[in-house]
């Protein structure tokens, strides 16, 4: 098996993690009948690092479309859109690090951010989009795995944001009302993210000379028992 495709098989693997990860529940989402968050929440961003963000954000893209197609959902422009806040996860999770402001994974919160306020309804609840400041500042701190982590899953939270805004009805009052739910989910899913990377990334350590160099990138930091 040759480079290119050792790559391919990786991706696959991390796909069907991130497909796994998607089938399990793990909080509902209020303000939304009959749809949850899953375990996808905190799989999906650690391809990014592991594969490389583009790489990574495929893994994401390519189970998200087997769940589409398996889910049966229709296919429109709006459920199009709602595969983009993980692929950006994916992508933050492995630009962590590389703190310009015009790099996507920074720009990315600040747009979201200024559609949040410009829309009627979110210009009366704005400071719900401070909350977007976080994968920005976190751009800039010492490339750590829990900021990292929370940066990655508020990158996800503000596109998902934005999207639900523009495409569903709501009050000021429900954003409001989300601001101390999702103090608390964004960091459940932080640390679950880190305790993900932790065990994926100890899981390929154990593998690392089967490996070639090049294909993942593991952090030595991060393997368990050394953390």
């Amino acid at each position: 098996m040759n480079f290119s495709a050792k790559k391919v098989f990786f991706l696959l693997a991390f796909s069907a993690l991130v497909l796994l990860g998607s089938q399990i529940n793990f909080s509902s989402l209020l303000g939304v009948e009959n749809q949850s968050f899953t375990l996808f929440q905190m799989v999906g961003p650690i391809a990014g690092v592991f594969l490389g963000p583009i790489f990574g954000a495929g893994a994401v893209l390519l189970a998200e479309a087997v769940n589409f197609v398996y889910a049966g959902k229709a296919i429109d422009l709006i459920n199009i859109f709602r595969l983009t806040p993980m692929l950006f996860a994916a992508y933050y999770f492995g630009r962590h690090g590389k703190a310009k402001l015009k790099d996507l994974s920074t720009a990315v919160p600040i747009i979201c951010m200024a559609l949040f306020m410009l829309h009627p309804v979110g210009a009366q609840a704005w400071f719900y989009s401070l909350y977007w400041v976080i994968p920005v500042a976190a751009k800039f701190l010492p490339n750590r795995l829990f900021p990292k982590s929370l940066g990655a899953t508020f990158t996800a939270h503000a596109i998902g944001s934005t999207l639900f805004l523009y495409t569903i009805p709501t009050a000021p009052e429900l954003w409001v009302a989300l601001i101390p739910v999702v103090a608390i989910e964004r960091t459940m899913f932080a640390l679950g993210i880190s305790a993900s990377y932790i065990v994926v990334n100890t899981a390929l350590d154990r593998l690392a000379s089967r490996i070639p160099a090049g294909i993942l990138d593991v952090d030595k930091r991060y393997v368990f028992g050394k953390v």
